[in-house]
């Protein structure tokens, strides 16, 4: 999936939708002492009041925000593993037995139980439903309204809550004229911070894709493993922030840990080109040649191949290993980049990262930035001055 078609379905969550139809909803309550599950209950989506619905649909939105491979990863499913998670899912998707739906989902609540034990009683929360795609019609003249052709998708969606102990509030009671206390036992089950989840299938060029899976982490760069791999039998990962530390450890063993901010430029600039070259492909990506080519454009001297190689090998443990390029790539038209000393922190875009330059001047280090206007500070413009010398009027 690319951030286009989750986007598309995360905005259908919505009520009084045509293009997404929840039928079930099951519930499940753990509790933190047995890690057991206390109670369960499966029901038509519609047989919630509308508040409920509401929180539920505002929940499975907020477990699909968040950037790919950030907070949302596309898992593909190891081969071979058993009590094969995709098998289940796929089976629980499928069926039409209600029964038979909650005895799969409650397999994969097994698998998240079995050998974890969570700090706070949590709600795991299932629906089966159905996200309709219209097929765009050809031109504005055609009779058929885009609705009547549809693309049909059945999916399972699941998310994990924390629950939370409830407020201890004092009252006033306007009846009575005087001071309450207040306090609610029922634990407040915390829909606005999902602690992760996933859904089942992936979709992509209008098909589902049934060997793929998106999981959701509760937290930006910080995925559960044991989950992906325990629960979802998702193959590893590397997340965005592992890619751009490793090809920046492989940029260090090639170019000797120093370049210059004119060069790192380059190698920015080389990197969005690709990009951009390459649009209509969901994820571009850097293998050793491809890095070897960025350096080499960028005017880096003393590449080779083997010295490329060399460093994959050396930091990765695999030469034929490729980034995702807009994992490596900071974000390039905005002050992704983040300059900090301890006189001051400043930030950059890649695309303006030529304009810095670190220069020495009697022994001292100085940061020096190119503009094209005078600089006001506090709204003081500031003289100019030639190398640390007031420059004569």
């Amino acid at each position: 999936m690319n951030k286009k078609d989750i986007a598309q379905i995360r905005k259908q969550f919505k009520k009084d939708n045509d293009l997404l139809k929840i039928s079930t909803i099951f519930n499940v309550y753990i509790t933190k002492e047995s890690s057991d599950i206390y109670h369960h209950v499966s029901q038509p989506f519609e047989m919630l009041d509308a508040e409920q619905q509401e929180l539920f649909l505002n929940n499975f939105k907020k477990l699909l925000g968040g950037n790919l491979d950030e907070k949302l990863f596309e898992l593909k499913f190891q081969k071979n593993a058993e009590n094969n998670s995709q098998l289940i899912l796929h089976q629980g998707m499928l069926s039409n037995d209600v029964e038979d739906w909650k005895e799969r989902m409650l397999q994969m609540v097994g698998k998240m139980l079995l050998n974890r034990q969570y700090e706070k009683d949590i709600v795991i929360t299932f629906i089966k439903g159905e996200y309709y795609k219209p097929i765009k019609r050809k031109n504005e003249e055609a009779e058929v309204s885009e609705l009547d052709a549809v693309y049909s998708f059945p999916f399972v969606l699941c998310s994990i809550n924390n629950t939370q102990e409830p407020k201890k509030e004092l009252l006033f009671d306007y009846i009575e004229k005087e001071f309450k206390y207040n306090f609610i036992v029922d634990p407040i089950i915390n829909l606005n911070a999902p602690i992760g989840g996933f859904l089942f299938p992936c979709f992509s060029d209008n098909a589902a894709d049934v060997n793929h899976i998106l999981y959701s982490a509760g937290k930006v760069h910080e995925p559960d493993y044991d989950f992906i791999e325990q629960v979802l039998n998702g193959e590893e990962i590397m997340t965005a922030k592992d890619d751009k530390i490793v090809f920046e450890e492989i940029i260090k063993d090639v170019t000797g840990d120093q370049l210059n901010t004119s060069t790192l430029s380059n190698v920015y600039e080389e990197i969005n080109r690709m990009i951009e070259e390459n649009e209509e492909e969901e994820h571009p990506r850097l293998g050793s040649k491809d890095v070897e080519r960025v350096l080499m454009a960028s005017g880096v001297e003393d590449v080779s191949p083997e010295k490329v190689e060399t460093a994959f090998q050396k930091v990765i443990d695999d030469n034929k290993y490729e980034f995702k390029a807009s994992s490596v790539l900071p974000k390039y038209n905005s002050k992704s980049i983040k300059i900090n000393t301890k006189v001051a922190n400043i930030s950059i875009s890649p695309q303006d990262l030529r304009y810095v330059k670190q220069v020495h001047l009697s022994g001292k280090r100085y940061l020096m930035i190119e503009v094209e206007e005078d600089t006001v500070i506090e709204g003081f413009t500031m003289i100019p001055e030639a190398f640390g010398e007031k420059v004569e009027k």
